[in-house]
């Protein structure tokens, strides 16, 4: 471990270098809790570039705690459409309704009272504790990690418990040598900037005097991780179904992935076989029949359940890849059919205008597969 005078030098110099070198943020121009807050929840596993328009959009709607706790999720939800990982806005929103309800609509200068909002991890709230309030609490995330473990020649993976309390214990005393708050956006910006992930630019790093990684001429090689488990996949079987200018969508589950969210009436099929055509017609069929009720659907068409099906036609296909699973989702139409009834409050299906479609928030690779599907097909009325 380094000595407390090494770890002295490298917060001094870090944030001498931050002074002259950070970039201008709209979240660094604030001390404002709530905004800090925002700004790192959108920016977990997110560009900057990307955060920013995101960034004056939501304040501009939701300018304070309060005004965002008051908000209808589905409205919240609609704003951050695009940004993904959708969880992030809900426990945002849900933690803000805590911090009306509890404290006045005023994020509390505590530690522990901040870790306890939904969905607020030792991150970010470090973050929000030390750039808000200027109280020396330590952030580490992914990109601090890198810093680190390169800055500390740590050669162990940075994902094994270890590992991270022994960065984090000195990155806890690091920050009780400088400014808190300068010290914890320098060393976000190193790592954004110098201390990149592939090819580190120690040429133009303020502490490579300093790195063990450096001097091992390793630097490029950490951190180390273990080896990821490869990405479930999956099939999703999706229904195209129009009656009358409208579409059947369903709305998700609000717990789990994609929590809230809508989507086509769906099927999900492990993707351990490659399936046949015929494969896919009888999940679809199978999918089909749930969503009728009784009568509704002609007893002629469902009649042979079990069979392969003949009666749908593929009109799109599109794959998403999210963190641990991938998805392959094929679009079927039903063919054929007389007459569809199907409640519009059955399972969370819901008939909606295709003109109002836009109105809803749906996962990335349904706004794909609609714009292409909408721009592509006629309106059929079954």
């Amino acid at each position: 471990m380094r000595s407390r005078e090494s770890l002295t030098d490298f917060a001094h110099t870090l944030v001498a270098w931050y002074r002259v070198n950070a970039r201008k943020l709209p979240w660094r121009e604030t001390t404002d809790p709530y905004r800090i807050l925002v700004s790192e929840t959108m920016l977990q596993q997110t560009r900057v570039e990307t955060v920013i328009p995101y960034y004056h959009r939501f304040l501009e709607a939701y300018p304070d705690a309060t005004a965002l706790a008051d908000a209808a999720e589905d409205d919240v939800m609609k704003l951050w459409e695009g940004l993904g990982y959708y969880r992030r806005a809900r426990n945002l929103h849900r933690a803000m309704q805590v911090v009306r309800d509890s404290y006045g609509g005023t994020i509390p200068d505590d530690a522990e009272a901040v870790r306890a909002l939904p969905g607020v991890g030792p991150y970010t709230a470090g973050a929000v504790m030390s750039i808000a309030f200027n109280r020396p609490q330590a952030a580490v995330d992914g990109n601090v990690l890198r810093v680190m473990a390169r800055y500390l020649g740590i050669f162990d993976p940075i994902d094994l418990p270890t590992t991270k309390r022994t960065i984090s214990s000195a990155v806890d005393r690091a920050i009780h040598q400088a400014e808190p708050r300068l010290f914890t956006q320098a060393l976000m910006e190193l790592g954004a900037l110098v201390c990149v992930p592939r090819r580190p630019r120690c040429d133009a790093c303020p502490v490579a005097h300093g790195c063990l990684g450096r001097q091992s001429g390793r630097a490029a090689e950490l951190p180390t991780k273990t080896p990821k488990k490869a990405r479930r996949k999956r099939t999703i079987v999706a229904l195209w179904i129009e009656r009358d200018g409208a579409l059947l969508v369903e709305r998700r589950s609000d717990d789990g992935l994609l929590a809230g969210m809508w989507q086509l009436p769906m099927t999900e099929l492990p993707d351990d076989p490659p399936y046949s055509e015929g494969e896919l017609f009888l999940a679809a069929r199978r999918r089909l029949h749930k969503l009728a009720i009784g009568n509704t659907i002609e007893a002629d068409v469902l009649s042979v359940a079990d069979q392969p099906a003949v009666d749908f036609l593929a009109i799109a296909e599109a794959r998403h890849v999210f963190t641990h699973l991938e998805w392959r989702v094929v679009v079927l139409r039903p063919i054929g059919y007389h007459q569809v009834h199907i409640a519009s409050d059955h399972g969370g299906a819901a008939w909606v205008p295709i003109g109002e479609l836009s109105k809803l928030v749906w996962p990335k690779v349904y706004q794909t597969l609609l714009s292409q599907l909408l721009n592509s097909l006629p309106v059929h009325r079954l």
